[in-house]
């Protein structure tokens, strides 16, 4: 028998992209102006003792514990926390251990000087990325340059099977909403265009690396048209506690899909 855990999922997603569904809706689970209701999420073939590496920004590192010997806070408090918080009830026995490597500020350029330290060096079974809103945020009006970006994204990927060649691989998009200071319009049109850019290139990689793909914008332009871009993120870059939930039921559905 397959077991299920009950949680959330976005009911719907933009651009056409259909929603994976993982389970009816839960008998006497009631709908919420947000667009979310009820599923369930098959948990995911995660071996005995397997070491899940999450890489990206800031949106990742949410203050991750420095010190790792202190375990009150080495996860941070972004969606890397919900899902090892969940997981870690829901699959206790696997024994599996979470690791929170975003760093603020960062690009693909920077997650590829430090690659070796923070990702093969850790010896991952699962690696999660989610990289790119930064890349945006510095190239000015020229844009992402979307060569460079591609080839340091492959870069990672190709250094980390080749030392896993049994690695799973999770590619998350980057995203943006209109909210904060991405409401001016000419902001807004600029950052949307070019994540949406780098969306499409992230989508090739996971056709390439036959990765699983979390369709991050669209997850959050569905769940901004049900309420608001406000309710979700609040400078139109980080998410709210609700944000991060977000991802974390999208990615726990997609992994486990």
């Amino acid at each position: 028998m397959i077991r299920r855990r009950s949680f959330l999922k976005s009911g719907a997603f933009c651009s056409g992209a259909a929603a994976v569904t993982a389970g009816a809706k839960l008998e006497g689970a009631t709908s919420n102006p947000s667009g979310v209701v009820g599923y369930d999420y098959r948990l995911p073939e995660i071996a005995h003792g397997s070491r899940l590496l999450f890489q990206g920004d800031s949106i990742t590192d949410m203050k991750w514990g420095r010190n790792q010997n202190d375990r009150n806070h080495y996860l941070g408090h972004s969606y890397v926390y919900l899902i090892a918080s969940r997981l870690g009830v829901d699959m206790a026995e696997a024994g599996l251990e979470f690791f929170n490597r975003g760093m603020s500020g960062h690009t693909v350029g920077n997650l590829k000087a430090r690659w070796q330290k923070d990702a093969i060096d850790m010896e991952p079974d699962l690696l999660s990325i989610l990289i790119g809103v930064n890349d945006v945020g510095r190239s000015g009006k020229k844009g992402v340059d979307l060569k460079q970006w591609e080839d340091d994204y492959r870069f990672i990927l190709d250094a980390s099977r080749k030392a896993n060649p049994k690695l799973r691989l999770v590619l998350l998009d980057p995203f943006v909403l209109r909210s904060g200071r991405l409401k001016n319009e000419e902001a807004w049109k600029h950052m949307r265009g070019e994540v949406d850019k780098l969306c499409g290139v992230v989508a090739e990689l996971v056709k390439d690396y036959k990765a699983v793909h979390l369709r991050t914008q669209e997850v959050f332009d569905a769940a901004a048209k049900s309420v608001s871009p406000e309710q979700w993120i609040w400078d139109g870059v980080h998410p709210l506690p609700q944000g991060h939930e977000l991802i974390a039921r999208n990615w726990l559905q997609q992994v486990s899909a």
